[in-house]
């Protein structure tokens, strides 16, 4: 005479192994999370990197548009009109703009405005990214960029 099993033994066995345990589990996270910790600063590192390329290349375009505004005009911007002055007309004859494509002048990639200068320093004008901190000075991914630095 048979008795009546509804599952084979074989089924109840794979019901059991079936899943992952807690430890399994456990191991898997912190797998991944000493993953995350080797590979999280670098990701972060090239992320400003990034931004200060990008304020350079920005830095770059700005200062192709002055060179358009002084054939034009015959002069830079001074520091009053500063760069809004590449994207209106303040009425002077010559003026072929907005010298910025939209006709807006963007922030920094950190969300702070740039900070022009003329005369500058060294150059008929400065253009200044104040990087991350949005205060002059700095050191590291806080550094200031500047036009006519690479």
């Amino acid at each position: 005479m048979t008795l009546f099993r509804p599952y084979p033994a074989r089924s109840v066995r794979r019901r059991r192994e079936a899943g992952f345990t807690l430890v399994e589990m456990l191991v898997v996270i912190t797998i991944i999370g000493l993953i995350m910790a080797l590979v999280g600063p670098r990701v972060l590192n090239y992320l400003s990197e990034s931004k200060a390329k990008a304020a350079k290349i920005q830095i770059e375009s700005f200062s192709s548009a002055l060179d358009l505004y002084y054939l034009d005009l015959g002069r830079y911007p001074n520091s009053n009109e500063g760069l809004a002055a590449l994207t209106r007309s303040n009425n002077a004859s010559g003026w072929n703009g907005p010298y910025l494509r939209g006709g807006v002048v963007p922030n920094d990639p950190w969300g702070h405005s740039y900070v022009y200068r003329s005369p500058g320093e060294r150059a008929p004008y400065d253009i200044i990214s104040l990087g991350s901190d949005g205060q002059e000075g700095g050191s590291g991914t806080a550094a200031d960029i500047t036009s006519g630095t690479r």
